[in-house]
């Protein structure tokens, strides 16, 4: 710590404490005395006037007053009053040790209300030579030169604002802090980084030499000690010198979390720490968090939507300032896609509310995602419905898409987790549900397995729905996007509609036919590639054997997979077939009926008996040699052309 000593007397000065007076033992009686607040200072007039112009009009005054009044004793001493001194007692004390020559230590942490107090007693060169405020200033400029003693001094101008305004200390210590804050980075030069926290200024042994590690953020800590508006103005000052937006984030952080306690703890139902209305709205953290939110950086990520997200929940709690909210949501929204289902579960604060969780301000915040994808897209390339890039190259299209689609894909999965936790609750109406699914649009899923499991918890929250309202969810998904699991719930589900069911049978049938036809045609593919080869290359006499017996088994390994598959869809088929024979026999819908229900008429019928009659020989070629595959036994093989066994 930088340190100036003053005076060459010892101490000549003594408190008694039971009357809060300071006295001086000079030898010689006191002629006036000086109250400071509470504290009075009995001193002579002569040291004090040869050294300030404010003390000696003071004593002037009173010395004129006292000459038109009679004193009975003579020797009263005057008494002046200084209220009003930066500083205080302890201050005034040290400007007496001044000016009588006693020894005194000047430090970083008094230094500003002493140069206060010098000025506001006009204690200048005219008034004695080295006088106080020439001491003063150049000390400053020492204390100015490292960090800890500049946060010192800034930290004693609290005390002291108004005056340390005018002199222009404070802007003096705060540009000093950032101007370091901002250069100090021994990073650049290749120097060891310290990941010590409790200790950032570590010293470490690097290429032989002693020196001293530091982290970015190691002026975090040190900052966050002091008062609101103090730290935003150095918060702006470090904005203004260092392009860095990630280190200012980091320190508004820190500070957050240091001065916000509600900021740490979580306000779930799960958890029972729900905060209402019983919290003051109006202390200081409403202002607290209103001032950090308005400092934040407007980049994208580099706040975490984590924290995000606690500062909105937070700011919901202490009811803060519609700017505040809006503030927090749109940068949440430029980031959703990073969110997590458990983040964005903010729980409804007010007593009035009708659902469980803030869905109106979920909406908001996905809104505001889709808006920043739009505006993305628009100054960019566009994409379909298909995600694909109509106007460049396939492998422009590819690198683009996966830019583009990635994000929209999580923020798709994340809405749907979003509906499923919150679908259970009764007061969650059916327009805002069908309103969040919606905005997602429908290229974003791959899958509608989550839709679906939303939908259906929703459906069973809310049995009193009717047939149209439940078609109108159940249009929200595609049932051919649904995964085979999720089909087979789908068509035993009673809550679902007729129709949907319908359509789920119908496309998982259609689907399993073309299993089953692809199945046969890379079946009989293999097969002529087989002989293909088998009758263009010529191998040696020697390796014939060995190269038959390999062969042999690879074919015996395929058939036995081909006949796994094939059983294994007959038996899908098979409950298939059931499930709608059921469905018919139960609702009294009779294939006509279904077909119609779904538009398929005679023009479908037509272009399929085309497409069977083109490809029925082929048909009966493929299932007779599916059957003579079956019977072939384990270990054998069958010639295609002359029916033969083969070991």
């Amino acid at each position: 710590m930088a340190c100036m000593k003053l005076g060459s007397k010892s101490e000549v000065f003594h408190f008694n404490q039971d009357s809060t007076t300071w006295l001086c033992s000079s030898g010689l009686p006191s002629d006036v005395t000086i109250e400071v607040e509470d504290v009075s200072f009995h001193l002579h007039k002569f040291p004090l006037l040869s050294r300030s112009k404010t003390l000696e009009n003071l004593i002037e005054d009173s010395s004129d007053d006292e000459k038109k009044m009679k004193y009975e004793d003579e020797k009263q001493s005057s008494v002046l009053t200084l209220n009003d001194l930066p500083g205080g007692p302890k201050t005034f004390l040290l400007i007496a040790k001044f000016c009588y020559g006693v020894k005194l230590e000047v430090n970083s942490s008094n230094i500003v209300p002493l140069r206060c107090a010098a000025e506001y007693l006009q204690m200048t060169e005219e008034y004695g030579e080295d006088n106080l405020i020439n001491h003063t200033e150049t000390f400053l400029s020492e204390v100015f030169d490292t960090w800890s003693d500049t946060l010192k001094a800034l930290e004693s101008c609290e005390e002291v604002v108004e005056f340390a305004e005018e002199l222009h200390i404070v802007s003096r210590c705060i540009n000093a802090l950032a101007s370091k804050a901002c250069t100090f980075d021994k990073d650049l030069f290749g120097w060891p980084v310290s990941t010590t926290k409790d200790n950032p200024f570590a010293t470490v042994i690097w290429n032989g030499i002693q020196t001293t590690s530091t982290n970015q953020d190691w002026w975090h800590e040190d900052v966050s000690k002091l008062r609101l508006p103090l730290y935003r103005r150095f918060i702006l000052a470090v904005e203004s010198r260092n392009p860095d937006h990630e280190r200012v984030a980091g320190s508004l952080v820190f500070y957050a979390k240091k001065h916000l306690p509600l900021l740490g703890r979580e306000s779930t139902f799960s958890n029972g720490n729900l905060y209402t209305s019983a919290f003051d709205p109006n202390s200081d953290q409403k202002i607290l968090l209103e001032e950090i939110v308005d400092l934040l950086p407007s980049q994208k990520n580099v706040v975490p939507t984590k924290l995000l997200l606690r500062l909105l929940r937070t700011s919901m709690i202490l009811k803060c300032n519609p700017l505040c909210l809006g503030n927090l949501e749109r940068r949440i929204g430029m980031q959703l896609d990073q969110a997590s289902i458990e983040d964005i579960l903010i729980p409804n604060m007010g007593y009035s509310s009708e659902t469980l969780y803030e869905i109106d301000c979920v909406q908001r915040i996905l809104d505001q995602f889709m808006l920043m994808e739009r505006d993305q897209d628009h100054d960019g390339s566009e994409i379909t419905e298909s995600g694909f890039n109509e106007d460049e190259d396939d492998d422009d299209e590819l690198t683009g898409n996966s830019r583009s689609l990635t994000p929209m894909t999580m923020v798709a999965n994340l809405i749907d987790n979003y509906l499923a936790e919150v679908a259970s609750d009764v007061n969650l109406k059916l327009e805002k549900f069908q309103s969040m699914a919606a905005t997602v649009p429908d290229y974003a899923r791959a899958m509608d397995d989550g839709m679906y499991r939303a939908i259906d918890i929703y459906l069973k929250a809310h049995p009193w729905l009717t047939d149209s309202d439940r078609e109108l969810l159940c249009r929200l998904m595609d049932c051919q996007k649904l995964s085979l699991e999720a089909s087979t719930h789908a068509a035993q589900n009673e809550r679902l509609p007729l129709r949907f069911i319908v359509q789920v049978l119908f496309f998982e049938q259609i689907r399993l036919r073309t299993s089953v036809a692809g199945c046969l045609y890379v079946s009989d593919n293999y097969n002529s590639q087989t002989h293909l080869s088998s009758s263009i290359t010529l191998p040696e006499s020697g390796n014939i054997h060995l190269l038959m017996t390999g062969e042999s088994d690879r074919r015996v390994v395929a058939v036995d997979d081909m006949r796994g598959r094939v059983s294994e869809l007959e038996k899908e088929c098979l409950t298939m077939k059931k499930e709608i024979d059921k469905l018919v026999k139960t609702k009294g819908v009779s294939w006509n009926n279904l077909c119609k229900m779904f538009g398929l008429g005679l023009r479908l019928k037509s272009k399929s008996r085309g497409s069977c009659a083109s490809s029925n020989d082929l048909g009966s070629k493929r299932v007779s040699s599916m059957t003579r595959i079956r019977d072939v036994p384990k270990g054998k093989i069958q010639d295609q052309e002359n029916g033969e066994l083969v070991d």
